[in-house]
């Protein structure tokens, strides 16, 4: 196992990050994942002993189970805290009350103490805000997220699920007042899905950001199970829960690229996948995530591919983007820029 720094930190995480969202299985959660104690135990013990250190979650997630079962089973293994990165996040719904929900102030401190009840631990190293409130001014939120780190309940803050120019804001603001700023960024990154290489990625590079592709497999349509002709997998969240949405037909183009390079290397489409994003440039650390102990590690097995020059290059011709304005325009007017 391979380890990165967290974008402009001295903290260091592993190449590969575990995603408890499969933990719980409450409420529509249930058709990510519904692992259970002893189950969530074999897979932490498993994560750690491959040497990741890189734990991440969401109060959210079955609705705080999923914070739970991580904090009691970093108890009944008996880990060192000191020697994990637990990261959670904060936006979402989590109980009826009006200010039980978003990015205000109040929220975020209620949830940060809540989260830290359930997972047993004294403090969050890495905190997301979970995605966009519209009804809080960023100036809010951004001042809210310094003063929860200044309380040492958090370590880390930073971003997922945002538009680039809000991400931008945010940390025009932060650095305006000296404020704690975003460190890194969580967000969709896949094959199937390659949006964040048009303004996301190179906000990333640009203010030494790091970068934590999720659902990398694209909600599993990239483990191999699918094709053409299998429409349905039988044991894949995608069956009954089809997100994030993809182009499929596009998808089917890339697996069947994928399907074949990973014969030639005796590994699954699934390995193939993901060493593609743990190969593109900017990548920190790659949320996988696992109801069983075989996927778990079939998917860490994904860190000894590496792919020649010649399949990546066949690989980014099938899952390319589309060309967009004003991208395009970008690249034509840069051209005279070249030096010769």
């Amino acid at each position: 196992m391979k380890f990165n720094f967290l974008g402009n930190t001295g903290l260091v995480v592993s190449e590969i990050c575990f995603g408890a969202m499969t933990f719980g299985g409450k409420g529509y959660w249930e058709a990510i994942g519904k692992v259970q104690q002893q189950e969530v135990n074999d897979l932490i013990k498993t994560v750690v002993d491959s040497g990741i250190n890189f734990i991440d979650t969401a109060n959210v997630y079955s609705f705080g189970e999923s914070e739970k079962l991580l904090g009691q089973s970093i108890k009944d293994l008996g880990l060192n805290r000191h020697e994990l990165v637990i990261a959670t996040k904060v936006r979402g719904r989590m109980g009826e009350g009006v200010n039980n929900v978003g990015l205000s102030r109040y929220h975020i401190f209620q949830s940060v103490d809540e989260s830290l009840q359930r997972l047993q631990l004294d403090h969050i190293d890495i905190l997301y805000v979970h995605g966009v409130d519209p009804k809080t001014p960023v100036e809010e939120t951004v001042r809210a997220l310094n003063d929860i780190v200044l309380t040492g309940k958090v370590r880390y803050v930073a971003v997922c699920n945002w538009p680039a120019w809000m991400v931008m804001k945010a940390i025009g603001i932060a650095e305006k007042h000296g404020w704690n700023k975003f460190v890194g960024m969580q967000y969709f990154y896949s094959l199937a899905g390659r949006d964040i290489e048009r303004e996301i990625l190179p906000l990333a590079a640009d203010q030494n950001l790091a970068v934590m592709p999720w659902s990398p497999l694209a909600g599993g349509f990239l483990s191999g199970k699918y094709t053409r002709d299998t429409e349905k997998a039988g044991d894949s969240r995608r069956d009954t829960f089809d997100f994030p949405p993809i182009n499929k037909e596009k998808s089917y183009d890339i697996i069947d690229v994928i399907s074949e390079i990973g014969k030639q290397h005796n590994v699954s489409a699934a390995q193939v996948a993901l060493a593609w994003v743990r190969l593109q440039k900017g990548v920190t650390s790659t949320i996988i995530g696992a109801k069983r102990i075989d996927q778990l590690l079939d998917n860490i097995k994904s860190t000894e591919l590496e792919l020649s020059a010649e399949e990546l290059k066949k690989i980014d011709e099938v899952s390319a983007l589309p060309k967009e304005y004003p991208g395009w325009m970008v690249e034509r007017q840069s051209a005279d820029r070249e030096l010769k």
